[in-house]
């Protein structure tokens, strides 16, 4: 393992001690140590990232609970033999797709992630793989991620401007842009492409 995720994964191994510990502990005296070693976590991630202490903390020890992965959906509509991708605001491509809201289901998600980034109109048909983002993507995360691929039909629609997406547009595997890598690698997408094609495609889990 390289260095600097083995440094973080002892910072989320301590953060998700520390979470367990507030949430299961009964002594006061316990609580202020576990509130102690989440500090430690967050100030190893500010340290190593040049990032605010305070930012560190807001997106890395703000949830109550058992520490478990986040949920993101991504959803692969095909038109022909091209997938539909999205321009994200740096200019490269993606996926359409996010973070799973909390009062609606993964395929729901996907469906609502296509309208807002393409102005299209899908439905959510089969998950193609639900993949460990650490083992596909760069740069590694300071929390577990799950993300769900999802074949989706398309039944119209068409782009229009949002917040979140310059563009949208239509790629065979062979000409794809610039991709945003650690939302979508050009492995994800040649997966979704097999499962487009296959006969009966069995969901990858990793």
């Amino acid at each position: 393992m390289e260095q600097m995720e083995l440094w973080l994964k002892w910072a989320v191994e301590l953060q998700a001690l520390a979470q367990a510990g507030l949430q299961y502990g009964h002594d006061k005296f316990d609580f202020e140590r576990y509130e102690h070693i989440r500090d430690i976590a967050a100030q190893m991630v500010a340290h190593q990232t040049d990032l605010p202490l305070k930012k560190v903390k807001d997106l890395f020890c703000n949830e109550t609970g058992y520490q478990t992965p986040k949920l993101d959906s991504r959803a692969a509509v095909f038109q022909g033999d091209k997938i539909l991708l999205v321009q994200e605001s740096d200019g490269r491509w993606s996926l359409p797709g996010g973070w799973v809201d909390v009062d609606i289901s993964v395929g729901e998600n996907a469906v609502k992630e296509v309208k807002e980034e393409a102005g299209l109109d899908v439905t959510a048909d089969l998950v193609i793989a639900l993949q460990d983002r650490k083992k596909h993507n760069r740069p590694v995360s300071a929390y577990g991620i799950c993300k769900v691929f999802v074949l989706c039909s398309l039944l119209g629609g068409s782009f229009r401007p949002n917040l979140e997406t310059l563009d949208s547009g239509y790629f065979s595997l062979d000409e794809l842009p610039e991709l945003a890598d650690e939302k979508t690698n050009f492995e994800q997408i040649k997966m979704c492409f097999d499962a487009y094609y296959a006969d009966h495609w069995q969901t990858l889990l990793d």
